[in-house]
């Protein structure tokens, strides 16, 4: 069957559970082309090969005597090696830990099994989820091009979706970290609301920052995976018992209802040309719709980025506190120096930090009383490459335009939808993000569902 690997989740699972091809067949040939290409890409940083086949011949046989779990029934999908797989290594992107086998699955992982999902294996991902892979970690390459930066801290998920060696993976955004690799590799991602989707199992960044969701490259295949993972767990006290809504069902009631937020000064005046011109297209796209556009005013979100620093680097240093600094040799120059920064924070500091982050949670979810959505850039600068992104961490405007439009929306827990609107004259891929108020994930999936019925953008993939 021609481009398997490029057809979508919720497709090839329609194939595996009619009969019409086995779940067996589509896990080897993954595997396969992943031993083709990821010697170039680095996406796996460890490929369950066997596990695979073994739960792709159990979907195969419950399919076969009529026992169907889902659209999600022997899917082939990857993990970000942050969540726990007993029978895998769970590195966290850490030397430290390259060798460490969890003494159970992660939640996440127990719900993707109980829907019938084949894991292929865990993906590369930076050191500790922050900003930068380890030195002694080969960081992966973007499938529409190797210069081009592949997104953090989820970048193996990016890479192994976008690229065809999975239907869809697990990334987790403590800052931007499912948004970023989304819009780099020409992906639909899906930030959570905080509390939708259980923590347990997962290695932390910044506990009350970090959120894990889907990547996919399609919304609906974005909201099959949500739906499979979503809903509270006692495990983790922090998950919500919010219900959790039939995502695929409520996608399809289109927008000409819906009233999305706009901050013209804030979405369209601070980003680059190309990216301009890729909003304005997606607006208008949404407006013949039948959306409205409402004018707002964002909160100060260069603000909220700097501030997110400090705050993800308390709790970061809190969840280091048994190796680091006792063990900083192992630590590359990155997370050290983010974990120096929580050490610092004083008591006070961290104080007024906490105020000014519920006073932008209250500010955010106020403007959802007149809007149902927020349209936002994924970053101020389209086709973002790895040159450029060194200075990440001495260019103040780089790290404005980056961070201005992700990390407000981790700090106030608000679920966001990530997904291509266009290209850039060089071929990289440009998206947007769609913002929604606490737990309506049905809300951002519609819309994002709505756009893609009538653009092509998500249907385009690397020429690999």
């Amino acid at each position: 069957m021609n481009n398997l690997h490029y057809k979508s989740l919720l497709e090839i699972g329609r194939l595996i559970q009619s009969g019409d091809i086995t779940s067996v067949a589509v896990t080897e040939s993954l595997l396969t082309r992943i031993d083709t290409l990821d010697s170039d890409l680095h996406s796996y940083f460890y490929v369950m090969r066997d596990s695979a086949l073994k739960q792709a011949a159990e979907a195969d046989q419950e399919i076969a005597a009529g026992k169907l779990r889902g659209p999600l029934h022997g899917v082939p999908i990857a993990l970000k090696d942050l969540i726990w797989t007993k029978d895998a290594p769970t590195s966290h992107g850490m030397i430290i830990h390259k060798d460490h086998y969890p003494a159970e699955d992660s939640t996440v992982v127990d719900r993707f099994r109980a829907a019938g999902a084949v894991i292929l294996g865990k993906l590369t991902q930076t050191e500790s989820a922050f900003a930068d892979h380890h030195p002694d970690i080969t960081r992966p390459n973007n499938p529409w091009g190797s210069a081009l930066w592949t997104g953090v801290s989820s970048s193996g998920s990016g890479v192994a979706t976008a690229a065809g060696l999975c239907f869809g993976s697990i990334g987790t955004d403590t800052g931007g970290s499912i948004r970023f690799p989304s819009n780099a590799n020409g992906l639909t991602g899906i930030k959570p609301t905080w509390g939708r989707v259980t923590r347990h199992g997962a290695c932390e960044l910044a506990a009350s920052l970090d959120h894990i969701g889907p990547m996919a490259r399609s919304a609906a295949d974005a909201a099959a995976m949500l739906q499979a993972i979503a809903g509270r767990d006692d495990k983790d006290p922090t998950s919500s018992s919010e219900p959790v809504p039939d995502y695929l069902a409520l996608m399809t009631r289109g927008v000409s209802k819906m009233r999305i937020g706009l901050d013209a000064g804030w979405a369209l005046e601070k980003v680059d040309a190309e990216t301009r011109a890729a909003l304005e297209s997606a607006i208008a796209t949404l407006t013949s719709l039948g959306a409205t556009f409402v004018d707002i005013t964002v909160p100060d979100t260069e603000k909220a980025a700097a501030e997110w620093s400090a705050l993800c680097a308390v709790e970061t240093a809190l969840a280091h506190e048994e190796t680091y600094p006792a063990q900083k040799d192992q630590y590359g120059p990155g997370l050290s120096g983010l974990l120096d920064l929580g050490h610092q924070v004083t008591a006070l500091e961290y104080q007024r930090l906490l105020l000014s982050r519920a006073a932008l949670r209250g500010d955010i979810s106020a403007l959802f009383s007149k809007v149902d959505l927020i349209l936002a850039p994924a970053t101020a600068y389209a086709g973002l490459t790895w040159d450029t992104m060194t200075r990440f961490g001495t260019d103040q405007a780089l790290f404005n335009g980056v961070l201005r439009y992700t990390s407000a929306f981790d700090a106030s827990g608000h679920p966001t939808i990530t997904l291509p609107c266009g290209m850039t004259s060089a071929g990289a891929p440009i998206g947007f993000q769609l913002v929604a108020a606490h737990f309506d994930e049905t809300a951002m999936i519609q819309g994002a569902w709505a756009y893609q019925q009538v653009t092509e953008w998500h249907k385009k993939h690397p020429a690999i």
